[in-house]
């Protein structure tokens, strides 16, 4: 039996960064996104967002790539909210998205920045968060 634990904070926004996903919407996409990762044996310990993306955080299975998951939760995500007709407007997801590793020791942390993401918008704007990212991870923009 193989024993791991590889935690990944995944965020999403919404394509153009359209602010879709209203308090109303998030809880209802929130629900299914956690319903089918159930079914699709993804471990989802937190998901939350604001108006234009999400934030999961997600311990990979042996079968699982960073890759894989984010293909399948944006892409049945956006399937199922165009399908159910959720919006009025066109869904889909931005190509790329961010994901960094959690260590054991900032589960907690990361679980209460996804949990306080209204609040934390209240503070500071989407563009304010990527650029913290950016130079948290010291990640450079080609």
């Amino acid at each position: 039996m193989s024993f791991l634990k590889i935690w990944v904070h995944y965020v999403f926004s919404t394509k153009g960064r359209q602010p879709f996903l209203s308090k109303e919407v998030r809880k209802k996409v929130f629900n299914h996104i956690q319903e089918n990762c159930r079914q699709k044996e993804i471990y989802l310990i937190a998901i939350n967002g604001y108006d234009d993306h999400i934030h999961c955080l997600i311990s990979l299975g042996k079968e699982q790539s960073i890759a894989n998951v984010a293909k399948m939760i944006k892409g049945e995500s956006s399937r199922w909210i165009n399908n159910e007709k959720i919006l009025s407007n066109y869904f889909s997801w931005q190509d790329d998205y961010f994901a960094v590793s959690v260590s054991e020791s900032q589960m907690e942390v990361v679980k209460r920045y996804i949990y306080n993401q209204e609040s934390h918008h209240t503070k500071k704007t989407f563009d304010e968060e990527v650029a913290l990212f950016f130079k948290l991870y010291k990640w450079e923009r080609t």
